[in-house]
């Protein structure tokens, strides 16, 4: 039995004990401050607004009893040290991308997105809906975390290049920012893959560190810059079709917590999702079009290098099946994917290629 495994069955097992014989919590009685860490940087466009956002809501619906005090990336702990603050109660709560995190477990990447995975309404579909939240709860036993979706960006872009990409062995030796699973599907294809702070991009691009990043989409690109340095943006990618965001706060600290200071955080935690996800798909338009305006080439990727995509991450997905827990998640999210597209698809997906040729 693998580490990961072994976890996660001890820590089922213990809180099924625990539940069985400890009275009923007594709750933290008056006013609280919480302090979340993010994993962005102040004034990182829409990322940052939704720990915001989240945050600003909680203190509103409690009335100001439940008050969350936001600390940028850097200011309390690094970006990529949130999940571990978190969880062993250095901070009471993060807001991040739950990829970041596939090092502790890789199952944590189907709560952002994976290669070839859901759309952001499939995303809420399995999440709300099916078995997600379900899923999201039990790696949160494991790492002592109470998480909730909180953000979705939409559709990713495939990314800002130094070159124009024309083949699978472009990818061979080149320098990219990519996290998550499909960082690791570009290192198949023969690319230098780093995992950087959304802070860190625009240096690193400007100075040759790396030669090309995907980050968000137009408008969180626009606003990052990366036009200045590099033209060439290519608009669609494979690797975040509708990343989430989550928000996890320490599990100690969930469960001290009041039952109406609990659903405050879980309800605020999912209307910032839907508000952030229509901020990222209502600026994005306009955005590309500013951007082609200051004369950025929109390129798409060929069916070879979407072949590669697909091969390699595939390989990537397959070599993380011998974690039972990371196999039940990635068999339980395809299955709501393939429900939800099919539906989609017939309808919405008709209905706009049949609007689009009418209105032109």
């Amino acid at each position: 039995m693998d580490r990961r495994s072994f976890l996660t069955k001890a820590a089922l097992g213990g809180t099924a004990a625990a539940a069985s014989t400890l009275a009923a919590p007594a709750y933290a009685q008056g006013n609280r401050t919480l302090t979340m860490v993010t994993a962005w940087g102040r004034g990182l466009a829409g990322v940052f607004d939704a720990a915001q956002h989240v945050a600003d809501n909680i203190t509103a619906m409690s009335d100001g009893s439940l008050t969350v005090e936001i600390k940028a990336a850097g200011e309390l702990v690094g970006a990529l040290e949130v999940f571990d603050a978190v969880s062993s109660g250095q901070a009471d709560m993060y807001h991040a991308a739950d990829y970041y995190f596939v090092g502790q477990h890789p199952g944590y990447a189907f709560f952002t997105s994976v290669p070839f995975g859901m759309a952001a309404q499939e995303l809420s579909n399995w999440y709300y809906q099916g078995d997600g939240r379900k899923y999201h709860d039990q790696l949160g036993e494991v790492f002592n975390l109470k998480s909730f979706l909180a953000g979705n960006t939409g559709a990713q872009a495939g990314g800002w290049f130094k070159q124009e990409m024309n083949s699978p062995e472009d990818f061979n030796g080149l320098k990219f920012r990519m996290p998550g699973l499909g960082g690791e599907a570009l290192g198949k294809l023969g690319a230098s893959v780093q995992n950087l702070p959304g802070s860190e991009v625009y240096q690193a691009l400007a100075s040759g560190a790396i030669d090309g990043t995907e980050w968000i989409g137009p408008w969180a690109d626009e606003v990052a810059g990366f036009q200045e340095i590099t033209k060439t943006y290519y608009t669609a990618g494979f690797h975040e079709p509708g990343a989430g965001l989550s928000l996890a706060t320490n599990l100690d600290v969930f469960n001290e917590l009041s039952p109406a200071h609990q659903k405050i955080i879980e309800v605020a935690a999912a209307e910032a999702h839907q508000w952030n996800l229509a901020q990222f798909l209502n600026n994005n338009g306009a955005a590309l079009q500013r951007l082609v305006a200051e004369g950025v080439q929109v390129k798409e990727f060929n069916d070879s290098i979407w072949d590669a995509f697909g091969a390699a991450s595939s390989e990537v997905l397959d070599g993380y099946m011998d974690d039972a827990l990371f196999a039940e998640i990635r068999e339980n999210y395809n299955a709501s994917m393939k429900a939800s597209s099919g539906w989609i698809d017939k309808a919405e997906g008709t209905y706009r290629a049949q609007r689009d040729r009418i209105l032109g």
